[in-house]
């Protein structure tokens, strides 16, 4: 793989896992990108970003760092103050500005339904955990995938704690605010809705903005060209 260009670093959101970029990992590597997955514990803000921090720490040289849905509020507190991250790459995700939490920020426009289709239970460490229903999988995060691919990702997606979602980002400016970003979702996301991914880009001043026609929310897996492409993008502008 070549060090001429910085490393990307995917973290996936909620509902989901690190397989979830299987297809953008393939398309990178076979356009010679030193590419990571990381496993998002999706526990809180403050501790994933941390995780992701620890990641990017053990790559020599410069990071595009890569977020879908909730993995955006990650990405953004992991990369603040931190000189590893050269560049941001949202996929279907949350860019937050100080404050702001997922569930606030999936709220301000109308046309998000997750709620809807979530299940919630205790955990040993306190608060609840959330997943998508396995009846509404496949409708709300990846209706534009086969059934049966669909039903494997409502196996094997990540829960995610209720505290993850409510809570606001803690890092007072937001990465976004001094680091380059590009954005890539579609307009039939039914987590996000398309008019906050729009508010958000244009918030953001994004170099690139990509709205992909009748995707899903599941981006990475159903339009992994159209994700690769923006990635891509994001890659040869900060290694030029």
């Amino acid at each position: 793989m070549s060090n001429s260009r910085p490393t990307v670093v995917l973290v996936h959101g909620a509902f989901a896992e690190s397989a979830s970029w299987s297809g953008v990992i393939e398309r990178l590597r076979a356009r010679s990108v030193d590419v990571v997955a990381a496993a998002n514990p999706l526990r809180s803000i403050p501790g994933d970003a941390a995780y992701v921090r620890d990641v990017l720490a053990s790559i020599d040289g410069p990071v595009v760092l890569v977020g879908h849905s909730y993995g955006g509020m990650v990405i953004t507190e992991a990369a603040a103050g931190n000189d590893k991250v050269a560049g941001l790459v949202y996929v279907c995700a949350f860019a937050p500005d100080h404050g702001e939490s997922a569930l606030e920020l999936s709220t301000k426009f109308p046309g998000g339904t997750l709620g809807e289709a979530l299940t919630g239970y205790p955990v040993a460490t306190g608060g609840n955990e959330l997943a998508i229903r396995p009846e509404a999988f496949h409708h709300q995060f990846a209706a534009d995938v086969t059934a049966d691919q669909a039903a494997v990702m409502s196996a094997t997606q990540r829960p995610v704690t209720e505290v993850a979602l409510s809570a606001g980002l803690p890092t007072a400016t937001a990465a976004w605010a001094s680091l380059p970003s590009w954005f890539v979702f579609s307009d039939q996301d039914l987590n996000i809705p398309v008019a906050l991914h729009r508010w958000m880009a244009q918030r953001a001043g994004a170099k690139g903005v990509h709205e992909v026609a009748g995707a899903s929310h599941a981006l990475s897996v159903s339009q992994p060209g159209a994700v690769t492409d923006a990635i891509l993008e994001a890659v040869e502008a900060l290694a030029a």
